[in-house]
């Protein structure tokens, strides 16, 4: 697998929200009509001469321009982060608001919805000097937009790079094998360590997934030969478990024959049955079982007699 030196460091980026129209177009219209309604209340603005009507109307026009261009919108899922003066005011949003003009402006908005950003640790050393690449999600979102944007300069890229330094170190601190074994135990790890530093930012990291573990090929062959002994391990512990609870099953079995004699002649008399029946035409039978057969008993009688149907067959 090639790797270009050249790769950005960060490979997700919220992408900025596109600007919606609506407040521009109705603040338009707002002053439109209060442009067509200046000019029907002041007529005389149209005469350069008279010069107290004209300025009575200009200021009118400018006042609701700028009453107009005060208000500020945001949607459900953002915040505006308010300075007054180059300080911070306060925290607005959802729906329509009103700034000081020439005090007050939005610095930043913030996304309030959890986020998914992807990063990677590229070519780092396991516990046991294995070198992986791992890629991984990373699921947080801002509780806090004044702490998100005054305490730190780029809250995206440092939750990004914070959970890549914390998945480098889950790497370098583990073996390869306990790292694939044990991997939702390693994400909520670096979980909980990239949380502990963002909260001091207002952010939350909800979950790290990780979603691609690559390793070199020399010791993915390594690797299937040691699952495949694994398998192996276990199919073989299987069948002696097996083995054991049948000899336990065969140990019961004796118990009742050795207590039921009619049972256990009933058992010879169905082995013969069964081997007949596969269509044996010789059966090789111990002299003890012979002259059980031989007895003038129910059960020798039987036996004879359905040894003999099935011969006649």
């Amino acid at each position: 697998m090639n790797f270009v030196n050249s790769q950005p460091l960060i490979k997700n980026k919220t992408e900025k929200a596109k600007l919606d129209y609506t407040l521009f177009l109705l603040k338009f219209i707002v002053l439109s009509i209060t442009l067509a309604v200046i000019l029907y209340v002041y007529p005389a603005l149209q005469k350069p001469e008279d010069l107290f009507e004209m300025k009575a109307g200009m200021a009118v026009f400018a006042l609701v321009s700028i009453l107009l261009f005060s208000i500020h919108k945001v949607d459900e899922w953002e915040r505006a982060v308010v300075l007054r003066f180059g300080k911070f005011c306060k925290v607005k949003g959802p729906g329509l608001f009103v700034l000081i003009p020439l005090a007050d402006r939005i610095t930043e908005t913030v996304d309030i919805r959890i986020r998914v950003s992807d990063f990677s640790a590229q070519k780092t050393l396991s516990g046991d000097s294995v070198t992986v690449d791992v890629d991984a999600l990373c699921f947080w979102l801002v509780w806090d937009p004044q702490k998100a944007v005054l305490e730190v300069e780029n809250y995206v890229d440092a939750v990004v790079l914070s959970s890549k330094t914390a998945l480098r170190y889950a790497v370098s601190s583990n073996d390869l094998s306990t790292f694939l074994e044990r991997g939702d135990i390693i994400e909520k790890q670096i979980q909980e360590q990239v949380d502990k530093k963002t909260t001091e930012w207002g952010i939350t990291v909800l979950h790290i997934e990780i979603t691609d573990i690559q390793i070199p090929e020399h010791l993915q062959d390594s690797l299937s030969r040691v699952a495949q002994a694994e398998r192996e391990k276990k199919g073989r512990i299987l069948l002696a478990e097996a083995e054991i609870e049948i000899a336990k099953k065969l140990e019961e079995a004796v118990s009742v024959y050795a207590k039921n004699e009619g049972a256990m002649k009933l058992k010879i008399l169905s082995i013969l049955n069964e081997g007949l029946k596969a269509g044996n035409s010789m059966m090789l039978v111990p002299n003890s079982i012979a002259e059980e057969l031989k007895t003038k008993d129910i059960f020798g009688l039987q036996a004879l007699n359905e040894i003999k149907k099935e011969a006649d067959k």
